[in-house]
């Protein structure tokens, strides 16, 4: 049984990982339906549901990159640019004034 996948990740999986998906999820409905269709109890009957969503969403997404309005997976070289970054130096709090101290001479009685 395996996990559903959120759009995201979908759309980050290679062409070849996808269509694996793709068939791994179907065959998976396929054995649900036949337990089904057998009369027996499924222990999730709500992963039927599951399934003809991630299968409808791996679909949407091979449609959108043949069509060109979805970009291609990116080559894992833009996360090492990003880990390449220099921090940003933090802004240092503005220091307060403090009153100027007046000199005062104490006169000595006299």
């Amino acid at each position: 049984m395996a996990p559903i996948m959120r759009m995201k990740e979908i759309a980050e999986l290679t062409p070849e990982a996808r269509e694996q998906r793709l068939i791994d999820l179907r065959v998976e409905l396929a054995r649900i339906r036949t337990m089904v269709n057998a009369g027996g109890a499924v222990e999730n009957p709500t992963r039927i549901r599951q399934l003809r969503r991630t299968i409808a969403q791996i679909l949407t997404v091979q449609s959108e990159q043949a069509i060109g309005l979805r970009k291609a997976p990116a080559a894992p070289e833009k996360k090492e640019e990003k880990s390449a970054k220099k921090a940003k130096p933090k802004k240092e709090a503005p220091k307060k004034e403090e009153p100027a101290k007046e000199e005062t001479e104490e006169k000595a009685p006299e």
